[in-house]
């Protein structure tokens, strides 16, 4: 609609092209149809309308057969530009988003052209017939559109506000070609038997419960091992790099988030606070206190870290100084927003926080990187990128704190420490932190699915709100800069990405039961050598247990695939006499048998070694 819109990729050009051709069929059906915007979207397009008749999944096959009418015309997308009264002129006379002149002007048009700034072109595109009121770009011709497919109708309020008409608004896809599209929607389909909140129901991992709340799930035992093992796998990591461990509490003062500047940026994320009347104080003294204190649940960890740093008087000898949790937090996210483990209000977070001078900035920086590379090795993931989030000199002072040269040297520093270490990024302006820039990473799964899983921002601003200090070789005191980073994100988040891109097909040292042990019959022998070989893995920490059913066996199997079982060691007379073991792997079936002592080798070298 206006010249300044940021640019387009050419999938977006695609799909915002697509959505002209849909209103242009929609219209050639329901030439009374009122439309209001049809942008593209991360997942194709859609366009808003208002119209009389409700258009359901069964009105799609004639709409794209219209669709692929406009297609095979190969019409010219025209740009033309107007004097802000030629287009409200043409609003009056029904002409915008319309097929030609209409007794009802074009409203929604009219509205969005008197919130166009005055000093703003104005465009139309038109195709064919077709003319819409639109800032584009577009593809040359409705020609160069490749494969499309309509999905799905919604109800939305004209501009999202509920006092507004509720409209209709259809959405679809297109991509190039047909086997880009065919490709997409069986991504779709396989990334339906992949939901995370599907399979964390079926594999008993996570559950919600409306007296608890929404958005606070509850770990089962077969959660909670995912949980335990990432831990281990966070704290192994990081003692070998030199972190050391804190804890810290999950409620504090209103004071202490007005210290940090979380609240008067952060307030609408946090849960309301808490009123303490404060009567007195165990040590009996008289000294008055507050009639009423503020609490507020912890919503970060970053502030209870500066108040360890400050607990002691800190040397540049002790920096850098890496101080690492799993913290718990709390945020108070909208009803709306909340989606499975990837939106909660209860965050278990990997957090660090590494105070450090300007000197040693690039090392650490660098260092925390290669943290994510190494674990993105080791889930598998392929395909990665640091989004690299930039201020607005702008907004300092409302969204950003004041420090523009602060903002300058700590930018210049990230992306100089990005593009030497030949990392992928891509730098978005107007999306850091209040306190400086951040890097968030993004992760596509293994069927292509992008995931924001972990951060890593730069703060120059909280130590200093903070007053910490260390002295220097000359013993002047310097304000050290902080890197808070979490390279697996939080529990809850990175296991949803987990279960979505393993399929709930954890490998052995992730899995939630590693070890199935099925018995063959219920002869006693066979069952006091299949407890054995359990007693022998659990005294090791294997997560096994035991199928001590009367079932047959084929029955006991296909229990330990459902429930997505590693490993299974089926156990019957002749293995048994042989001191053995018939070993199975879930997605395999059968790898042979093995000797009780190589077969349990193996499982805890797998285990050790984290093999995937």
């Amino acid at each position: 609609m206006t010249s300044n819109t940021p640019a387009m990729t050419d999938l977006e050009r695609l799909r915002h092209s697509t959505a002209h051709v849909l209103a242009t069929a929609i219209l050639r059906i329901w030439p009374e149809a009122q439309f209001a915007a049809g942008p593209p979207v991360d997942s194709g397009f859609y366009y808003d309308l208002e119209l009389p008749h409700r258009i359901t999944p069964e009105d799609f096959e004639k709409i794209e057969a219209e669709m692929k009418n406009e297609t095979k015309a190969n019409h010219l997308f025209e740009r033309i530009v107007v004097s802000r009264e030629e287009a409200l002129e043409l609003g009056r006379r029904g002409e915008l988003a319309a097929l030609g002149s209409r007794s009802s002007p074009s409203r929604f048009k009219l509205d969005i052209i008197e919130g166009i700034p005055p000093e703003e072109e104005i465009s139309l595109y038109r195709n064919g017939s077709f003319l819409d009121l639109c800032a584009g770009p577009h593809v040359m011709r409705t020609g160069n559109i490749g494969a499309f497919k309509l999905t799905h109708v919604a109800s939305a309020y004209y501009k999202g506000d509920e006092r507004n008409p509720q409209l209709q608004r259809i959405y679809g896809t297109a991509f190039k070609t047909r086997k880009e599209l065919d490709d997409y929607f069986a991504m779709l389909e396989e990334a339906k038997k992949r939901d995370h909140r599907k399979l964390g129901k079926e594999l008993e991992l996570f559950t919600f419960d409306e007296d608890v709340g929404p958005g606070l799930p509850l770990w089962l035992p077969r959660g909670a091992a995912l949980i335990e093992e990432l831990e281990k796998l966070a704290k192994e990591t990081e003692f070998e790099a030199g972190y050391q461990r804190v804890r810290t509490v999950n409620i504090a003062r209103e004071s202490l988030y007005l210290k940090s500047g979380h609240l008067p940026y952060y307030k609408d994320s946090m849960f309301p606070p808490m009123t303490v009347e404060e009567k007195g104080n165990p040590g009996g003294s008289t000294e008055a206190i507050p009639a009423a204190d503020r609490y507020y649940l912890k919503a970060m960890n970053c502030p209870h870290h500066h108040k360890i740093y400050a607990a002691l008087p800190r040397s540049y000898r002790e920096l850098p100084l890496r101080l690492a949790e799993y913290g718990y937090c709390h945020r108070y996210e909208q009803s709306g927003e909340l989606f499975g483990l990837m939106r909660v209000r209860s965050l278990q977070m990997n957090d660090a926080h590494i105070y450090c001078t300007p000197a040693q900035f690039e090392a650490e920086f660098n260092a925390v990187n290669q943290l994510y590379l190494n674990y993105f090795k080791l889930f598998g993931i392929e395909k990665y990128m640091m989004r690299f989030s930039t201020h607005e000199a702008a907004r300092l002072g409302e969204k950003y704190v004041d420090e523009p040269e602060l903002w300058l040297q700590t930018e210049e520093m990230v992306r100089g420490v990005l593009q030497r270490s030949g990392i992928n990024y891509v730098e978005v302006p107007n999306e850091a932190a209040f306190y400086g820039p951040k890097i968030d990473v993004q992760v596509w799964s293994a069927i292509g699915r992008e995931f924001t899983i972990a951060t890593n921002q730069v703060d120059f601003a909280q130590p200093k709100r903070f007053g910490l200090t260390y002295k220097d070789r000359d013993n002047t005191e310097k304000t050290p800069l902080c890197i808070h980073r979490a390279p697996l994100g939080t529990h809850e988040r990175f296991i949803g990405f987990l279960i979505e891109h393993y399929a709930g097909n954890f490998p052995l040292w992730l899995s939630p039961e590693q070890v199935r042990i099925l018995p063959i019959g219920t002869d006693a022998q066979l069952i006091e050598y299949s407890r054995a070989i359990l007693n022998e893995l659990r005294s090791k920490l294997v997560r096994a247990e035991i199928d001590g059913s009367t079932d047959k066996i084929n029955g006991k199997i296909q229990r330990a695939e459902q429930m997505k079982v590693h490993t299974m060691l089926v156990i019957g007379r002749r293995d048994m006499e042989a001191n053995a073991v018939s070993v199975r792997v879930h997605g395999q079936g059968n790898v042979g048998e093995r000797p009780r002592d190589e077969a349990v080798a193996e499982i805890l070298e797998q285990i050790r070694t984290r093999r995937a």
